[in-house]
């Protein structure tokens, strides 16, 4: 048999073995009563060490995810870790034990042993220790139990040299003694005469020093047969003695007789021959008369000795019980007294609990009152918002169709003839080309003393295509600060005449194309706000949303001001956004727009919606941060921001970026390119706010380098004198200028110097805020120089 052990609690000691007590358990409710009991006995014998003892099964089986398999089938690794699993789980249900002695300062040793065969278990321990003292459970036994328990055959299975004490409930329930225990009670055998039986019998009675010794005696053998066996031991004796007086040739075949008697008893090894004087028979018959009252007195001395053994049992009983009465009548009234303190505050709390239910119940009828008219109140505005809505609704239908007729009947938008676009062109000189695209060339023009763009279409059929059409309809019906303005037309030639932007598009600029200027990271925060802006108007455009489709760098372009506005709008799409409407998309059967900005859902489904447009705006926003290609950038970027180093593919040339503020912007930018359309952020609710918040963090940097730059921003310069302005006021046009120069230029005409347009009044409105930056910075330049 292979017994695996682990040992755990306190280290082993070299104790000897007559003061260990071994404690075989198995860690359920009734081990406690075991340990118990031993404390009480064995504690105060002066034991050194209890050794408890567990005898756990072989592991042969090992729960794996794939249900209980053989441990042979199952890596070393995992049975070990089993192992010790099970081995941890069972110190654990024998630490209670271990605690309960150490309270009692007795040193505890925990052995656990793997076998199958518990008795066998135990009994190797035992004599491998030489352990003589071993404390186990008593196995439960009933009318219709059957064969022997578990304590009986350890107890038959145990060496003779070990003492065995079977406990059940708290108190001893068996005893089986071992050879010393034994030799010490039968010593009166083994003595050569009849007056051994009495002094060794006495020695037995008398050597008992507590009662707790006494005790366990009883439950060894019981009373009755030590007190018959006492009594038989010295009725054989005088009857012996008296046959061999009176028959000495009788008293031979006795001792013939009942040699086996003898020699298991002892009462007698020699012969004693009484027949050497047979004329002293009177002097014998007195000696013997003599003995016989004294072994009489002896009888009764014994008898009496029984008898003070079983009172002393008795007594010692008694007082157990009636100690363990009185404590448990003390708990009894403790736990009355606590349970009747509990009874009254269950009492207080159930009458607080009424209490508060009859205040809640009135509570929630109160309120059940309110509910219902506030219900019926908001039933009779739900019926009055209802007819307001109709209402409202016919009289928003009437103004659409009045404003479509309006609109309609009267393009917001000059007409240009051929000759005047080829005059202001010098003739298409090479000089004037400053771009050139996939549908036209733009050339720089001058219309009476105003800087335009013309777009000349390539084919002379041009002006018949649907782009053609759609951006002159479109930038002839709506204005914003950031779509381009679009000043007039020559339809016959498909060429469209533009305002005219400086600092060209914001992908030459990125890119630093022609050695152009970097743009600053506070600009670049501010640009990103713009165009976010500008969509969100197309998108709400009433009666019809539009979705520009096209948004890249290249069509985003930068006045002298660095101010972006968005154009190129020919292949923008018309949606349905009225009330009426039952959907936000189009179906487009030919997908067009620029590759790496297209909306990847737009291109796998056809559908067009504004969402299209927000995946184009991250693209812009991410190139913006980092003046990379757009091809791989998202990649780049999300990575970047993964491996905590967004510094490192942010644009140097535009300054040292916020970090804080750039990563939101990029984790914005990421959110807007997400593959499926449903995952990115709606515009309007959350891209807008987040760049309005990060364009006014960015507006005190950008206020700061203002100020501490020798030349002026170019929106402190006025568009008609070419310098900073005194008194800056802004026009019906929309633009800021000096107020002097202003007034000269209506003293001469009615147009827009900025679109050649005719402008709605000749009022013009100071502005304040510029005019107090224009202040702070000339006063910040004094400072410096």
């Amino acid at each position: 048999m292979e017994d695996e052990g682990m040992i755990q609690g306190v280290d082993k000691l070299t104790t000897p073995s007559y003061l260990v007590v071994a404690l075989a358990v198995n860690g359920n409710k009734k081990t406690k009563y075991v340990v118990r009991w031993a404390l009480d006995k064995f504690v105060p014998e002066g034991i050194l060490l209890f050794k408890l003892i567990l005898v756990r099964p072989k592991i042969t089986r090992i729960p794996t995810p794939m249900g209980v398999v053989p441990a042979s089938q199952v890596r070393d690794d995992v049975v070990i870790a089993y192992k010790k699993e099970v081995e941890w789980q069972a110190y654990e249900k024998l630490l209670p034990f271990k605690n309960m002695c150490a309270k009692k300062k007795v040193q505890v040793e925990i052995l656990q042993i793997e076998s199958d065969d518990v008795v066998d278990a135990i009994k190797q321990e035992i004599v491998k220790g030489n352990i003589n003292k071993l404390v186990i459970g008593a196995s439960s036994s009933g009318m219709f139990s059957r064969g022997k328990g578990l304590s009986s055959r350890i107890s038959e299975s145990i060496p003779s040299f070990c003492t065995v004490y079977a406990i059940s409930k708290g108190k001893l329930s068996s005893l089986r003694a071992s050879d010393s225990d034994t030799i010490g009670s039968s010593k009166d055998d083994n003595s050569s005469d009849s007056s051994s039986v009495t002094n060794s019998s006495r020695t037995e009675w008398t050597d008992q020093g507590s009662a707790a010794t006494s005790f366990s005696q009883f439950f060894s053998t019981s009373l009755p047969m030590q007190r018959f066996e006492a009594l038989s031991s010295i009725n054989r004796t005088l009857h012996q003695r008296t046959s061999s007086f009176e028959n000495p040739e009788k008293n031979t075949d006795f001792y013939r007789a009942n040699s086996n008697d003898f020699s298991t008893r002892s009462f007698g090894t020699e012969n004693h021959s009484w027949t050497s004087d047979q004329a002293s028979s009177s002097y014998a018959h007195s000696e013997i008369s003599t003995e016989i009252q004294g072994n009489n007195v002896d009888f009764e001395l014994e008898k009496l000795r029984v008898e003070l053994r079983h009172v002393r049992g008795m007594y010692a009983i008694a007082q157990n019980e009636s100690f363990d009465a009185s404590r448990k009548l003390k708990d009894l009234k403790e736990r009355q007294a606590e349970e009747s303190i509990k009874l009254k505050e269950l009492k207080a709390k159930e009458e607080e609990a009424k209490t508060l239910a009859e205040q809640e119940k009135q509570e929630h009828e109160k309120a059940k009152r309110q509910a219902e008219y506030v219900k019926e109140c908001l039933r009779r505005e739900a019926a009055v918002r209802k007819d307001a809505e109709e209402k409202a609704y016919q009289e928003h239908r009437e103004k659409e169709k009045l404003l479509d007729a309006i609109i309609g009947s009267s393009p917001h938008y000059q007409k240009f003839t051929w000759e005047e676009i080829v005059d202001a062109c010098s003739s298409f000189s090479e000089d004037l080309k400053i771009g050139t695209g996939g549908n036209g060339i733009v050339y720089k023009s001058s219309f009476h003393h105003t800087v335009a763009a013309v777009k000349v279409l390539h084919s002379q059929e041009a002006h018949r295509t649907k782009q053609f059409q759609q951006e002159l309809e479109v930038l002839s019906r709506i204005r914003h600060p950031h779509l381009l303005i679009l000043i007039g037309a020559c339809v016959d030639h498909g060429c469209l005449v533009y305002e005219y932007m400086e600092n060209g598009s914001l992908d030459e600029r990125l890119f630093r194309k022609n050695n152009t200027p970097p743009i600053p990271w506070f600009d670049r925060f501010r640009i990103a706000w713009e165009i976010a802006s500008a969509l969100v108007f197309l998108h709400n455009a009433k009666p019809k949303s539009i979705v520009h489709r096209d948004l890249k760098p290249a069509n985003i372009l930068l006045d002298r001001n660095l101010v972006s506005k968005i154009g190129d709008v020919g292949l923008s799409t018309m949606l349905q956004s009225d009330s009426c409407s039952t959907s936000t998309v189009y179906k487009d059967t030919g997908p067009a727009g620029t590759f790496c900005y297209i909306d990847p859902e737009y291109q796998r489904t056809g559908l067009v919606s504004p969402k299209s447009d927000v995946y184009a705006l991250g693209m812009v926003i991410l190139q913006l941060l980092t003046a990379k290609p757009a091809i791989g950038i998202t990649d780049a970027v999300e990575t970047a921001i993964e491996d905590d180093e967004l510094a490192m593919v942010l644009d140097p040339e535009a300054g040292e970026w916020p970090i804080d503020e750039a990563k939101e912007l990029a984790v914005l930018g990421l959110s807007c390119t997400e593959i499926r359309r449903k995952d990115r952020p709606d515009l309007k609710n959350t891209v807008l706010p987040v760049l309005e918040r990060l364009k006014a963090v960015t507006g005190e940097a950008q206020r700061i380098a203002s100020m501490t730059s020798t030349t002026p921003p170019n929106h402190f310069i006025c568009p008609i004198l070419k310098d900073v302005m005194v008194d800056p006021c802004v026009a019906a046009d929309g633009y800021t200028y000096d107020r002097r120069a202003m007034e000269k230029w209506l003293e001469a005409s009615d147009t827009s110097p900025m679109t050649n347009l005719p402008l709605p009044s000749r009022s013009l409105t100071p502005n304040y805020t510029l005019l107090s930056a224009i202040m702070e910075w000339k006063s910040s330049k004094q400072r410096f120089e």
